[in-house]
């Protein structure tokens, strides 16, 4: 036996590490995805409401300060648990009227702080975004975000 590895056996190795590889890097990327369908969210739950308050959220680069379930600028707090932080499920009413006196008061003008910009959201908009954040407050998120400040 050749103490050498031939052409033939290099190529062999590399061709047969290759696919191994790619075979495991497709099983992952499945596993991930049905995780994700069947495990994280709640696809039932998502109405156009929620679609819609996902465009607000989009059109108004929202996330080009916040965070929401980790992915996003750090400038500003966690939106992923926002609604839980205003009040939650229990009082859902009391929470929406809640998020939107808050965006309406925006910007606060408070000496030192930061300033959130005033979108003049429309009061369909602001129920839109509050569902949408209520929504992901709903994801099985593994203990994201560590502590409930955001």
């Amino acid at each position: 036996m050749s103490e050498h590895l031939t052409k033939t056996g290099a190529r062999n190795v590399f061709y047969g590490g290759s696919a191994f590889f790619f075979a495991i890097f497709v099983g992952l990327t499945a596993h991930s995805h049905y995780y994700m369908r069947t495990t994280s969210t709640n696809e039932t739950t998502l109405t156009d409401s929620v679609a819609r308050g996902k465009h607000v959220w989009e059109k108004n680069a929202c996330i080009n300060c916040h965070t929401l379930l980790g992915e996003g600028a750090y400038f500003a707090p966690e939106l992923g648990n926002v609604w839980t932080r205003l009040g939650g499920d229990e009082d859902v009413e009391g929470t929406r009227e809640t998020f939107k006196a808050w965006m309406q008061a925006q910007p606060t003008g408070i000496e030192g702080r930061r300033q959130m910009p005033q979108f003049n959201l429309t009061d369909q908009e602001l129920n839109d975004l509050a569902d949408f954040l209520r929504w992901t407050n709903t994801i099985k998120t593994q203990k994201w975000p560590p502590n409930d400040a955001g």
